[in-house]
Parts: structure tokens; C-alpha cells; sequence
């Protein structure tokens, strides 16, 4: 069986511990043993990123072009291959995988291009003579922690942006899905990453991830994942102050009203809440329908679920893979029955059988449900979909609001009117109108409110907030 080992300071080091990667469409198809990190590992990744950042931040925009830009390169060149294992290991379809190793390398791209603009200001001062120049900086030696639901993606819009800003990370990967993140600081180092500058280290987050969440020599932590396990990083990154970054669950409502167009209506919730398996924290996983559509969305919505297939994520044809392991699938499972137990028709989620052994799971839709049930409260993440009917658009705005999550919100209509007064009064990072909650660009910013974000904006130009420090200088020219 193939082993991977973890990358530090321009070295693939080995590891006393390893964990199998499998497929989960296929959990005799084993990917390859990778190494888990120690804590002395990880440490050891720590300072060779701070040595390295000495040269790494005075690097000129033109180095930091041709690696980010190289790197790009290459994933497209890979991206069928690429988007074959991502397949494999997280259970995205192929086509989906593929969309996706596509979105990594237009991220890093993009990120070569903002190493070129990187800019700043010269303020006239109010004291006469002076000058004030305002100017951004690399923060330092950044510690990144990615989650399992987008293998590559989100590594990639950790990582590019942290190396065009001119500081060194230390990547860990979620243990569910080392391969596409290996394959990426693989890439990275045939780019001509210099040693220490890109560093992976793989494990569990209760070594590595505390590991760098505790060390003094990580100026900023980024993490993508779990509200629990976000919120106890904010803790300690503000305890030890840490710049942090936190993206983390949510519960996205969408809003169909009774002028919507039914078509695009299903069409932006089927997307939404059950491709990738309904594995993004951008799905939604809330369906607010007033009561003049209600039937004849609900029943839109069965007959089209019936056309969705599960199946073996590399098989032509699939509309939704397998959910990413056996303990999520149990978990998706135990929210289907407490939605039966509080009084919902469950339409669908049921465990399938499949000609090889993975972890499937046939779509699933909530009706007669109201907002105070546990299915509309906390975030199930996989395909399951609950419908809450309402009198009209205030009720409907009022619903979406009633979370503690602020993620993303859609509404479908054909009121400019609602519409319009939806985009300012929905409590979200993210609105989109007659379309899917879950699918965003990667050169905008990316972020939520209330309980799903904390800290600065990713992805676009706004990560600059959170990969950069800004100083002001006071300059006299007339003692100079």
C-alpha cells in the first residue's frame, strides 16, 4: 500500500502513526496510509515556517507570482486526475470533484495576480511637512486548518493567499481526507515553494491542531469546520492572541414565495440542499415556503427527488455520492428520526444499498415542521432538507432570521420589491435570489454572521484583512 508522509521544512518526513484513507462509494478501494503527525512534528513544521518567513516576507511580488501562478497552472493540468482522487476519498461525483480542482487553481491564480497588488497610502499628515505612508505587511507564520467537505478548495483559498501576502503557513488537513491536500503542497513544492515557506503536517486536531493552536511561534489561525471545535479555537487564540479566522456551521434558510417561478424554485433546493450529498455549510437546509405554493412545491419537489440517483461517486450518471463515512451517515440517520419524533413526515433517508459497500444515503425532505423542532435548529450537514410552511413574506423573513447561524439565505420570487427588501434584511454573509444557496465565486469575499463566522472575510481581495498587518509610518523628509 502506498504512504504519504507529512512535508516539513523541504523534507517528506516519516511518522510512527498512520491512518487508511478509503473511498467511501467503496471502502474495500483503499487510497493510501498517511502519516499522522506528533506534536514534535508539528512544532518542528512551526519553526522552520518562522525561519523561513525572515525571507519568505521580503520576497518580491514577483517571486510570489510565479509560484501561485505555476501552482495553478499545474492543478489544470491535473485537474481530471485530481478531481478523480478527490472523488475517491470524500465521495464528492466526478464531475463535482472536477468543478472543484478547477476552483482551486482559479484561486490560485487569482492570488498571483493580488501578490502584484498589494498597495497602500500616502496621507497628507496635519502637521505641516510630515507625510504619513499606510502600508500592509505579511503577519507571519500561519497555522491552517481545513475540513473534510471540500478536500481541495479550501485548502487552496487558505493557502494562496497567505503566500501572496508574503507569510509561511502550516497546513492540517482533515484526517477523513489528507490525499488532495498531499497532492497540493506535492504541487506547490515542484513549484518551487522554498523549504519551509508550505508545510503539511496530517493528523488528529487534538495533536496537530492543538499543537499549532497553542504554539507561540503561529501568529494567526485559520480554521474551517465545526462550531464547537471553532469556538474552543477562538478561546484559545484569544488567550494567547492569535489573529483568528473562524468559518463554521450554519442552518441556510431559503425562501419560496407564491409568485415564485416553481421550477426555479425546486431546481435552486434540490441543488442546494442535496448536492455534494448536502455536505456544505452553505446548504439549504431550511426550505420557508408560504402557504399559497406550498402544496404544489412539496409535491414538485418528491416527483423531482425521485429522479435524483445515488450512487458510486465515479459512476457516470450519479447525482449524489456517498455521505463522506460511517459516523456521519449514523449521524444524518439519528436527525431523521428525531424529525419523526417531533411530529414530521419524513419523506426519503433511508440507508441504500449499493452493488459496493459505502455509505449511502437516499435525499430526505421534512414536511410539517415548524421552526422550534430540532431538524430546523441544528446543523445536520448531509442530504436532508426540512419545509416550514408561513403565511406570507414577513412571516417568512422572520423564520430565516430565527437561528443562530448567519451564513447564507436565498429567496426565490419575482418581486423586485421582496427581493430587494430580503438582501438588506436577512441576517446572512451571503444572499442569493433564484438561486442556490450553496455555489460562490472565488474572487468575492466569503464569510457569515452570528454563529458561522468570526474574524476577517475569506477568499477575494478582502483576505488581505486577515493575511496582512497594517503599519503606519510618519515621515519628516525635511530631517532626512
Amino acid at each position: 500500500m502506498e504512504q504519504f508522509t507529512n512535508y516539513i521544512d523541504g523534507q517528506w518526513v516519516t511518522s510512527d502513526q498512520s491512518t487508511r484513507n478509503v473511498n467511501p462509494s467503496n471502502v474495500d478501494d483503499v487510497i493510501g496510509e498517511f502519516a499522522r503527525a506528533n506534536a514534535e512534528q508539528t512544532i518542528q513544521a512551526v519553526r522552520a515556517a518562522r525561519a523561513a518567513f525572515r525571507m519568505w516576507s521580503f520576497s518580491t511580488p514577483q517571486q510570489r507570482f510565479d509560484l501561485l501562478d505555476q501552482t495553478g497552472s499545474a492543478i489544470l493540468e491535473r485537474k481530471a486526475e485530481l478531481g478523480r482522487l478527490l472523488a475517491r476519498e470524500e465521495g464528492k461525483t466526478l464531475p463535482e470533484a472536477i468543478g472543484e480542482v478547477g476552483r482551486a487553481a482559479q484561486i490560485f491564480k487569482f492570488f498571483a495576480g493580488e501578490a502584484l497588488r498589494i498597495g497602500g497610502e500616502v496621507i497628507s499628515s496635519v502637521r505641516p511637512g510630515m507625510t504619513v505612508e499606510v502600508t500592509r505587511e505579511p503577519l507571519g507564520v500561519i497555522g491552517l486548518i481545513s475540513p473534510w467537505n471540500f478536500p481541495i478548495a479550501i485548502p487552496a483559498w487558505k493557502i494562496a493567499p497567505a503566500l501572496a501576502y508574503g507569510n509561511c503557513m502550516v497546513i492540517k488537513p482533515a484526517d477523513l481526507v489528507p490525499a488532495s491536500t498531499w497532492e497540493l503542497i506535492n504541487i506547490l513544492c515542484d513549484a518551487g515553494a522554498p523549504p519551509g515557506v508550505v508545510n503539511l503536517v496530517m493528523g488528529r486536531g487534538s495533536v496537530v491542531g492543538d499543537a499549532l493552536v497553542n504554539s507561540p511561534d503561529v501568529d494567526a489561525i485559520s480554521f474551517t469546520g465545526s462550531v464547537w471545535t471553532g469556538r474552543a479555537i477562538g478561546a484559545k487564540c484569544f488567550e494567547t492572541g492569535k489573529k483568528v479566522q473562524l468559518e463554521m456551521g450554519g442552518k441556510n434558510p431559503m425562501v419560496v414565495l407564491d409568485d415564485a417561478e416553481l421550477s426555479v424554485a425546486v431546481e435552486a433546493c434540490i441543488n442546494g440542499a442535496f448536492y455534494s450529498t448536502g455536505q456544505r455549510c452553505t446548504a439549504s437546509s431550511r426550505l420557508i415556503v408560504t402557504e399559497g405554493i406550498h402544496d404544489r412545491f412539496v409535491d414538485a419537489m418528491k416527483n423531482r427527488m425521485q429522479a435524483l440517483r445515488v450512487g458510486d461517486a465515479l459512476s457516470e450518471g450519479t447525482h449524489i455520492g456517498p455521505v463522506v463515512d460511517e459516523r456521519q451517515l449514523q449521524q444524518n440517520e439519528r436527525y431523521v428520526a428525531i424529525a419523526r419524533e417531533e411530529g414530521g413526515q419524513v419523506f426519503g433517508g433511508e440507508r441504500l444499498e449499493q452493488a459496493s459497500r459505502g455509505f449511502f444515503m437516499a435525499p430526505a425532505l421534512v414536511t410539517g415542521t415548524t421552526p422550534t423542532m430540532r431538524i430546523n435548529r441544528e446543523e445536520v450537514f448531509g442530504p436532508v432538507a426540512s419545509v416550514i410552511k408561513v403565511k406570507d413574506y414577513e412571516e417568512a423573513l422572520w423564520v430565516a432570521n430565527d437561528t443562530e447561524f448567519g451564513l447564507s439565505a436565498g429567496i426565490c420570487t419575482a418581486s423586485l420589491a421582496h427581493a430587494t427588501h430580503f438582501r438588506r434584511h436577512v441576517e446572512a454573509g451571503m444572499v442569493m435570489v433564484n438561486t442556490a444557496t450553496a455555489g460562490v465565486d472565488y474572487h468575492v469575499p466569503f464569510g457569515g454572521r452570528k454563529g458561522s463566522s468570526y474574524g476577517p472575510r475569506e477568499q477575494g481581495t478582502y483576505a488581505r484583512e486577515f493575511y496582512t498587518t497594517v503599519k503606519t509610518a510618519y515621515i519628516n523628509p525635511g530631517a532626512v
